[in-house]
Protein backbone atom coordinates (compact mmCIF):
# COMPACT_ATOMS: atom_id res chain seq x y z
CA UNK A 1 0.00 0.00 0.00
CA UNK A 2 3.19 2.13 0.78
CA UNK A 3 4.59 2.27 -2.21
CA UNK A 4 1.57 2.77 -3.77
CA UNK A 5 0.89 5.91 -2.07
CA UNK A 6 4.53 6.80 -2.85
CA UNK A 7 3.69 6.64 -6.35
CA UNK A 8 0.94 9.20 -5.60
CA UNK A 9 3.63 11.68 -4.16
CA UNK A 10 5.74 11.06 -7.67
CA UNK A 11 2.52 11.95 -9.96
CA UNK A 12 1.50 14.98 -7.65
CA UNK A 13 5.06 16.67 -7.37
CA UNK A 14 7.56 15.21 -9.73
CA UNK A 15 7.83 18.07 -12.47
CA UNK A 16 6.79 16.04 -15.65
CA UNK A 17 6.62 17.22 -19.45
CA UNK A 18 3.36 15.39 -19.44
CA UNK A 19 0.25 15.71 -17.15
CA UNK A 20 -0.20 12.08 -15.17
CA UNK A 21 -3.28 10.22 -16.03
CA UNK A 22 -6.28 11.52 -13.67
CA UNK A 23 -8.35 8.39 -13.44
CA UNK A 24 -4.89 7.47 -11.47
CA UNK A 25 -4.38 9.89 -9.50
CA UNK A 26 -8.28 10.24 -8.25
CA UNK A 27 -7.77 6.60 -7.12
CA UNK A 28 -4.81 7.02 -5.34
CA UNK A 29 -5.64 9.94 -3.63
CA UNK A 30 -9.07 7.80 -2.49
CA UNK A 31 -6.19 5.71 -0.91
CA UNK A 32 -4.35 7.94 0.64
CA UNK A 33 -7.33 9.75 2.35
CA UNK A 34 -8.39 6.15 3.55
CA UNK A 35 -5.10 6.15 5.20
CA UNK A 36 -4.79 9.38 6.57
CA UNK A 37 -8.27 8.79 8.11
CA UNK A 38 -6.66 5.90 9.90
CA UNK A 39 -4.09 7.25 11.31
CA UNK A 40 -6.09 10.75 12.61
CA UNK A 41 -8.56 8.14 14.07
CA UNK A 42 -5.73 6.30 16.04
CA UNK A 43 -4.75 9.46 17.93
CA UNK A 44 -8.13 11.82 17.86
CA UNK A 45 -8.63 10.81 21.76
CA UNK A 46 -5.68 11.92 23.15
CA UNK A 47 -5.75 14.93 20.62
CA UNK A 48 -8.88 16.10 21.78
CA UNK A 49 -7.42 16.84 25.31
CA UNK A 50 -5.24 19.44 24.36
CA UNK A 51 -5.79 22.97 25.76
CA UNK A 52 -7.95 25.47 23.33
CA UNK A 53 -6.06 28.57 25.02
CA UNK A 54 -2.95 29.40 23.23
CA UNK A 55 -0.67 29.55 26.25
CA UNK A 56 -1.63 26.42 27.70
CA UNK A 57 -2.14 24.23 23.82
CA UNK A 58 1.73 25.57 23.61
CA UNK A 59 2.65 24.01 27.01
CA UNK A 60 0.78 20.56 26.20
CA UNK A 61 2.91 20.86 22.84
CA UNK A 62 5.69 21.05 24.20
CA UNK A 63 5.41 18.33 26.94
CA UNK A 64 4.90 16.28 24.09
CA UNK A 65 8.37 15.98 23.58
CA UNK A 66 8.73 14.30 26.89
CA UNK A 67 5.85 12.05 26.84
CA UNK A 68 4.90 12.17 23.20
CA UNK A 69 4.60 8.61 21.07
CA UNK A 70 8.22 7.40 20.50
CA UNK A 71 10.51 9.93 22.72
CA UNK A 72 13.42 8.66 24.70
CA UNK A 73 13.12 5.58 22.26
CA UNK A 74 16.38 3.34 23.37
CA UNK A 75 17.50 3.00 19.64
CA UNK A 76 19.14 6.32 19.62
CA UNK A 77 21.78 5.99 22.64
CA UNK A 78 22.18 2.58 20.96
CA UNK A 79 23.48 4.20 17.89
CA UNK A 80 25.06 6.97 19.84
CA UNK A 81 27.44 4.13 21.93
CA UNK A 82 27.08 0.99 20.37
CA UNK A 83 26.09 0.46 16.35
CA UNK A 84 28.70 -0.52 13.88
CA UNK A 85 29.08 1.76 11.00
CA UNK A 86 27.30 -0.83 8.88
CA UNK A 87 24.36 -0.46 11.00
CA UNK A 88 24.49 3.04 11.12
CA UNK A 89 24.69 2.52 7.22
CA UNK A 90 21.63 0.33 7.43
CA UNK A 91 19.85 3.00 9.93
CA UNK A 92 20.73 6.04 7.63
CA UNK A 93 19.14 3.98 4.31
CA UNK A 94 16.04 3.97 5.67
CA UNK A 95 16.10 7.66 7.42
CA UNK A 96 16.78 8.60 3.72
CA UNK A 97 14.13 6.30 1.76
CA UNK A 98 11.54 8.29 4.17
CA UNK A 99 12.88 12.27 4.14
CA UNK A 100 9.79 13.76 2.26
CA UNK A 101 11.46 17.22 1.98
CA UNK A 102 10.88 19.57 4.86
CA UNK A 103 11.23 22.64 3.02
CA UNK A 104 8.78 21.13 0.25
CA UNK A 105 6.73 20.31 2.97
CA UNK A 106 6.64 23.71 4.44
CA UNK A 107 5.94 25.61 1.58
CA UNK A 108 2.93 22.97 0.79
CA UNK A 109 1.76 24.21 4.03
CA UNK A 110 1.91 27.86 4.36
CA UNK A 111 -0.35 28.63 1.80
CA UNK A 112 -3.09 31.00 2.40
CA UNK A 113 -2.21 31.08 6.28
CA UNK A 114 -2.53 34.40 8.55
CA UNK A 115 0.33 36.70 8.29
CA UNK A 116 1.84 35.80 11.55
CA UNK A 117 2.41 32.13 11.02
CA UNK A 118 3.17 32.88 7.46
CA UNK A 119 6.29 34.62 7.75
CA UNK A 120 7.51 32.38 10.46
CA UNK A 121 7.33 29.38 8.00
CA UNK A 122 8.78 31.54 5.21
CA UNK A 123 11.61 31.87 7.80
CA UNK A 124 12.03 28.56 8.10
CA UNK A 125 12.01 27.89 4.73
CA UNK A 126 14.63 30.41 4.18
CA UNK A 127 16.84 27.94 6.40
CA UNK A 128 16.40 25.20 4.77
CA UNK A 129 17.42 26.46 1.76
CA UNK A 130 20.43 27.37 3.40
CA UNK A 131 19.76 31.13 3.36
CA UNK A 132 20.66 31.36 -0.54
CA UNK A 133 23.47 29.32 -0.52
CA UNK A 134 23.58 26.12 -2.24
CA UNK A 135 26.32 24.45 0.03
CA UNK A 136 23.72 25.23 3.14
CA UNK A 137 20.61 23.50 1.57
CA UNK A 138 19.69 20.77 4.02
CA UNK A 139 18.03 18.61 1.53
CA UNK A 140 20.88 17.98 -0.67
CA UNK A 141 23.27 17.50 2.75
CA UNK A 142 21.21 13.69 3.07
CA UNK A 143 21.69 13.32 -0.37
CA UNK A 144 25.65 14.11 -0.38
CA UNK A 145 25.53 11.74 2.96
CA UNK A 146 23.84 9.48 0.73
CA UNK A 147 26.49 9.75 -1.82
CA UNK A 148 29.75 9.40 0.06
CA UNK A 149 28.62 6.50 2.56
CA UNK A 150 27.21 4.75 -0.69
CA UNK A 151 24.55 3.62 0.88
CA UNK A 152 23.55 0.83 -0.24
CA UNK A 153 20.47 0.58 -2.33
CA UNK A 154 19.76 -2.95 -2.47
CA UNK A 155 18.72 -3.11 1.38
CA UNK A 156 15.19 -3.02 0.89
CA UNK A 157 13.01 -0.24 2.93
CA UNK A 158 11.22 -1.11 5.59
CA UNK A 159 7.23 -0.06 5.50
CA UNK A 160 6.93 1.77 8.51
CA UNK A 161 9.54 4.35 6.64
CA UNK A 162 7.55 4.95 3.64
CA UNK A 163 4.82 5.45 5.11
CA UNK A 164 6.22 7.81 7.22
CA UNK A 165 6.98 9.98 4.05
CA UNK A 166 3.83 9.24 3.08
CA UNK A 167 1.98 10.71 6.20
CA UNK A 168 3.85 13.80 6.11
CA UNK A 169 3.52 14.48 2.37
CA UNK A 170 -0.77 13.23 2.64
CA UNK A 171 -1.27 16.02 5.20
CA UNK A 172 1.04 18.75 3.32
CA UNK A 173 -0.96 18.22 0.04
CA UNK A 174 -4.88 17.87 1.63
CA UNK A 175 -5.83 21.24 2.67
CA UNK A 176 -7.85 19.33 4.55
CA UNK A 177 -5.14 18.29 6.76
CA UNK A 178 -3.63 22.07 6.82
CA UNK A 179 -3.40 21.78 10.77
CA UNK A 180 -2.12 18.66 11.30
CA UNK A 181 0.39 18.99 8.43
CA UNK A 182 1.22 22.22 10.63
CA UNK A 183 1.42 20.13 13.97
CA UNK A 184 3.06 17.47 12.04
CA UNK A 185 6.16 19.48 10.92
CA UNK A 186 6.20 21.45 14.76
CA UNK A 187 6.77 18.61 16.52
CA UNK A 188 9.82 17.32 13.87
CA UNK A 189 11.24 20.77 15.15
CA UNK A 190 10.77 19.82 18.39
CA UNK A 191 11.78 16.35 18.99
CA UNK A 192 14.97 16.37 16.29
CA UNK A 193 17.67 17.80 17.95
CA UNK A 194 18.06 15.08 20.55
CA UNK A 195 17.98 11.88 17.68
CA UNK A 196 19.74 14.24 15.77
CA UNK A 197 22.60 14.89 18.39
CA UNK A 198 22.79 11.01 18.96
CA UNK A 199 23.00 9.94 15.26
CA UNK A 200 25.76 12.17 15.22
CA UNK A 201 27.63 11.55 17.99
CA UNK A 202 27.05 7.73 16.61
CA UNK A 203 29.02 8.40 13.19
CA UNK A 204 31.32 10.60 14.55
CA UNK A 205 32.03 7.42 16.97
CA UNK A 206 32.88 5.19 13.58
CA UNK A 207 35.23 8.26 12.44
CA UNK A 208 32.66 9.28 9.53
CA UNK A 209 34.22 13.26 8.43
CA UNK A 210 32.34 16.03 10.10
CA UNK A 211 31.69 17.67 6.13
CA UNK A 212 29.45 13.94 5.84
CA UNK A 213 27.41 13.90 9.07
CA UNK A 214 27.08 17.55 8.38
CA UNK A 215 23.03 17.13 8.29
CA UNK A 216 22.92 15.85 11.68
CA UNK A 217 25.29 17.76 13.35
CA UNK A 218 23.02 21.08 12.29
CA UNK A 219 20.01 19.84 13.18
CA UNK A 220 21.00 18.73 16.60
CA UNK A 221 21.11 22.69 17.08
CA UNK A 222 19.52 24.52 14.70
CA UNK A 223 16.29 22.91 14.76
CA UNK A 224 15.69 24.01 18.62
CA UNK A 225 15.88 27.37 17.61
CA UNK A 226 13.20 26.39 14.88
CA UNK A 227 11.25 24.88 17.26
CA UNK A 228 11.20 27.87 19.63
CA UNK A 229 9.76 30.47 16.96
CA UNK A 230 7.46 27.68 15.26
CA UNK A 231 5.15 27.28 19.15
CA UNK A 232 5.48 31.29 19.77
CA UNK A 233 5.33 32.38 16.07
CA UNK A 234 3.02 29.69 14.79
CA UNK A 235 1.39 27.45 17.23
CA UNK A 236 0.07 30.39 19.81
CA UNK A 237 -1.41 32.44 17.18
CA UNK A 238 -3.13 30.38 15.15
CA UNK A 239 -4.73 28.55 18.32
CA UNK A 240 -5.39 32.20 19.34
CA UNK A 241 -7.20 33.22 16.29
CA UNK A 242 -9.37 30.14 16.62
CA UNK A 243 -9.25 27.56 19.56
CA UNK A 244 -11.18 24.87 16.89
CA UNK A 245 -7.63 24.55 15.07
CA UNK A 246 -6.02 23.15 18.41
CA UNK A 247 -7.06 19.29 18.36
CA UNK A 248 -6.11 19.47 14.80
CA UNK A 249 -2.63 20.52 15.40
CA UNK A 250 -2.41 18.32 18.06
CA UNK A 251 -3.81 15.43 16.00
CA UNK A 252 -0.86 16.24 13.43
CA UNK A 253 1.77 16.20 15.96
CA UNK A 254 0.74 12.89 17.38
CA UNK A 255 -0.05 11.40 14.27
CA UNK A 256 3.92 12.17 12.88
CA UNK A 257 5.25 11.07 16.83
CA UNK A 258 3.28 7.77 16.32
CA UNK A 259 4.57 7.28 12.76
CA UNK A 260 8.10 7.62 14.22
CA UNK A 261 7.63 5.28 16.64
CA UNK A 262 6.37 2.33 14.71
CA UNK A 263 9.86 3.10 12.62
CA UNK A 264 11.90 2.79 15.80
CA UNK A 265 10.16 -0.16 16.68
CA UNK A 266 10.99 -1.72 13.49
CA UNK A 267 14.34 -0.32 13.39
CA UNK A 268 15.31 -2.28 16.39
CA UNK A 269 13.77 -5.44 15.35
CA UNK A 270 15.88 -4.99 12.20
CA UNK A 271 18.79 -4.62 14.37
CA UNK A 272 18.56 -6.49 17.45
CA UNK A 273 18.41 -4.19 19.69
CA UNK A 274 16.51 -4.13 23.43
CA UNK A 275 13.23 -4.82 24.54
CA UNK A 276 10.52 -2.00 22.76
CA UNK A 277 9.84 0.78 24.93
CA UNK A 278 5.99 1.47 26.25
CA UNK A 279 4.78 4.11 23.95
Amino acid sequence: MHLTLARLNALRFTPELEPAPIDEEIELRRRELVFLAQERAAVAARAAEAPRDADGFVAWFEDLKETGPGQGDPLFPWLAEVATIDELKWFLRQEVAGEAGFEDLVALAQLKLSERAKLELARNYWDELGRGNAGGMHGPMLARMDAALALDHSIPVVWESVALGNLMTGLAANRGYAYQAIGALGVVELTAPGRSEMTNAGMKRCEIPANIRQYYALHATLDVKHSEAWNREVLAPLVDEDPRRAPLLAEGALMRLSAGARCFARYRRELGVGAAVAA
